[in-house]
C-alpha cells in the first residue's frame, strides 16, 4: 500500500512512538488481606520466567490490608504496559490497587525560595547517582539560588509570586510540570502555601519538608522559638503535601538531641542538617517505589 492509500488508522499507527522496554520492573500493590496473595503474584512472575529480586510486605492487621512491593527483572525487553495488561487477571481475582514501574528514573521538579541547604544536598546526591532521579529543573519565586542550579546544569526557572498573581504562577507551574514531564514535585524549603487546588492536582506527587519532628514551633523564626522554649530536639519531617498545612501523610523524619548551649543560630544549623536528611531519603524512597500510601499515613519498604 503506497503512502496516499493509507487509512487514518494505519497513518497514526505509523507514527506512534515505539513502545519504552526494560527488563527491570518494580510492582506495589495493595489489597484486603486474603489467602493466595503472595502465590498469585510469585506464580505470575515464575511462570513468565521472570526473576524476583527483592519482596516485602506488611500486613495492616488493624486495616485487614496488605502491601506489597516486589521487584524483579524480566529475560527479555518487556514494555511495562504489555505487563500490565498480562498482570490484569492477577489484580482483578484480588482486586489489587496496584503499580507497575520500570527503572526509568524519576524526573524532579525541585520548588526553592532562598534557602540553598536542601536544594545542594539534593543536587550532590543526584550528582552521586544517589537518588534514582533526575533532576528536570528548579523553580523559584527568589533568584537567589539560581548559580547554584545552573551551576549544575540543572534549568532555573523564575516564577514571580505575589498575593495577586498566585493563580497566574500556579498555572505556570503546572505548565512547566507539563513541560518537563515531571513525575514528582519536591519543595526544598519553598516558603510559598499552595492552593487546595494545586495541592489535589499533586496528590501523591509532591513532598514537603517540615522545620519541626511534629507540627509545632509554626510561623516565623521557629528555632528562636525552640530556643525559647529550651528544646532537647531538633528534628524535621517529610511528607507528601495536602490542603492540611504540613499535616500530609509522614515519609520520613529525623531528630537530633541539642542542649542548653546551642544558640539559634546553631539551632538553626542542626535543623537544616535534618531538613536535608529527611527529605533526601523520603525522596530517595519515592523515586524506588518504596513508599505506599495508607490513607492518612505511609508503608515505607526500606
Amino acid at each position: 500500500m503506497s503512502p496516499l492509500n493509507l487509512t487514518e488508522q494505519d497513518a497514526a499507527a505509523l507514527t506512534e512512538l515505539p513502545a519504552e522496554l526494560d527488563t527491570e520492573f518494580v510492582l506495589t500493590a495493595s489489597c484486603v488481606d486474603q489467602v493466595g496473595i503472595v502465590a498469585g503474584v510469585a506464580e505470575f512472575l515464575s511462570s513468565r520466567g521472570f526473576n524476583i529480586k527483592e519482596h516485602q510486605q506488611f500486613d495492616n492487621r488493624g486495616a485487614g490490608r496488605v502491601h506489597i512491593r516486589t521487584a524483579f527483572t524480566t529475560p527479555q525487553p518487556i514494555s511495562r504496559g504489555e505487563l500490565e495488561q498480562e498482570f490484569s487477571a492477577v489484580a482483578e481475582r484480588f482486586s489489587m490497587n496496584y503499580q507497575l514501574s520500570n527503572s526509568k528514573p524519576t524526573r524532579l521538579l525541585l520548588m526553592v525560595s532562598k534557602s540553598g541547604h536542601c536544594l545542594n544536598d539534593l543536587i550532590f546526591r543526584w550528582r552521586q547517582g544517589n537518588l534514582n532521579a533526575e533532576i528536570a529543573l528548579v523553580v523559584s519565586n527568589h533568584e537567589d539560588l539560581r548559580q547554584m542550579a545552573e551551576g549544575a546544569g540543572i534549568p532555573y526557572i523564575h516564577v514571580p509570586l505575589t498575593k495577586d498573581s498566585k493563580p497566574q504562577s500556579e498555572a505556570r507551574l503546572l505548565e512547566l510540570i507539563d513541560e518537563f514531564d515531571i513525575d514528582l514535585v519536591v519543595l526544598a524549603r519553598y516558603m510559598q502555601i499552595l492552593s487546595d487546588d494545586l495541592t489535589t492536582k499533586l496528590s501523591g506527587r509532591a513532598i514537603n519538608i517540615h522545620h519541626s519532628f511534629l507540627p509545632g514551633f509554626k510561623g516565623a523564626r521557629p528555632y528562636h522559638q525552640a530556643h525559647d522554649r529550651g528544646v532537647k530536639m531538633i528534628g524535621a519531617t517529610a511528607h507528601y503535601v495536602t490542603a492540611d498545612l504540613d499535616e500530609g501523610p509522614i515519609i520520613e523524619q529525623e531528630v537530633i538531641r541539642v542542649d542548653h548551649t546551642y544558640d539559634p543560630r546553631a539551632l538553626s544549623q542542626v535543623g537544616q542538617t535534618a531538613e536535608s536528611q529527611a527529605l533526601s531519603r523520603a525522596v530517595k524512597w519515592h523515586c524506588e517505589n518504596r513508599v505506599m500510601l495508607d490513607g492518612s499515613s505511609t508503608v515505607v519498604f526500606r
